[in-house]
C-alpha cells in the first residue's frame, strides 16, 4: 500500500520516495553557467507550528508546511526575494549537506541536530547569479524557534502550508522582462506574498514528483517587478 500524503507520516515517506526517483525531475531548469560556484539551500519540511493550512481543497496533510524565508532588499543578488535558506559552499563545508545546515543555522537560527536530511536532489543551475545549487531535501522531526538572525541578510523567516502552495487559487505563470527576453515560471501568491523564480522552479517540480500538484490554470500571467 502507498503512504498516505494526508498524514504528516505519509507526507515524509511521500518526500523520500520522490527523492529515490529523482532523475530528470529537473527538466526545464537552465544549462549549467561557466565556471559556477557550488551552493545549497535547505528544502525542509514538517509541522512547524499548529496552524492549518485555510484550505480544504488539499493532496497533503493540512498542517505540512515548508521553510521559507525573504532576503534583505539590499543583496547584491536576488534582493527582497522568497528563497529557502542555504549559501555558497565554504572550504569548511565536508559537503553539500553541512553547507545547508550552516546556511540554514546561521540565516535563520533553527537547531540542525533537529533536522533529518531525506536526501540531496540533483544539482540545479542558477544562472543569474552563477551558482550550481545542490537541494537537500530536509524533515523537521525536532522544530526549533526561527528568526532572522541577520537583516542585513535575512528580513524575515516563516512557513508556508504547503497544502495552501498546492491551492489552484495561490498559483500562477510568472513572467520577467529583462534584456529584450521574457523569461517565464512557476509562481505562488501566498495572501500577497510572492514566491517566484528559482524558489518557486523547486517547489513546482517536487510537488510534481510527489504527484501532489493539483491541476492550476498555467494561462494566468503576473509580471515581477524587480
Amino acid at each position: 500500500m502507498s503512504p498516505d500524503p494526508d498524514t504528516l507520516h505519509g507526507a515524509r515517506a511521500e518526500l523520500l520516495a520522490t527523492a529515490q526517483r529523482s532523475d530528470g525531475w529537473t527538466k526545464g531548469f537552465p544549462a549549467v553557467p561557466m565556471g559556477a560556484h557550488p551552493a545549497s539551500v535547505l528544502v525542509l519540511f514538517g509541522r512547524l507550528d499548529s496552524i492549518p493550512a485555510r484550505t480544504d481543497e488539499r493532496t497533503v496533510a493540512a498542517d505540512l508546511d515548508v521553510l521559507l524565508q525573504r532576503r534583505a532588499a539590499t543583496l547584491s543578488s536576488h534582493p527582497g526575494q522568497v528563497s529557502f535558506p542555504g549559501g555558497r559552499r565554504e572550504e569548511q563545508d565536508a559537503d553539500a549537506i553541512a553547507t545547508a545546515l550552516r546556511e540554514a543555522q546561521e540565516e535563520t537560527g533553527l537547531d540542525p541536530a533537529g533536522v533529518e536530511v531525506l536526501a540531496t536532489l540533483p544539482e540545479i543551475p542558477l544562472a543569474a547569479s552563477n551558482h550550481l545549487v545542490t537541494p537537500v531535501l530536509g524533515w523537521w522531526r525536532s522544530p526549533s524557534r526561527v528568526v532572522a538572525v541577520d537583516h542585513a541578510e535575512t528580513v524575515d523567516v516563516f512557513r508556508v502550508p504547503v497544502a495552501q502552495l498546492l491551492d489552484p487559487e495561490t498559483r500562477f505563470t510568472s513572467t520577467l522582462h529583462r534584456m529584450g527576453q521574457t523569461f517565464s515560471g512557476p509562481a505562488f501568491d501566498v495572501d500577497g506574498t510572492i514566491v517566484w523564480g528559482f524558489t518557486a522552479m523547486v517547489l513546482d517540480a517536487l510537488f510534481d514528483a510527489a504527484g501532489w500538484t493539483q491541476p492550476w490554470d498555467r494561462t494566468v500571467e503576473r509580471p515581477i517587478e524587480l
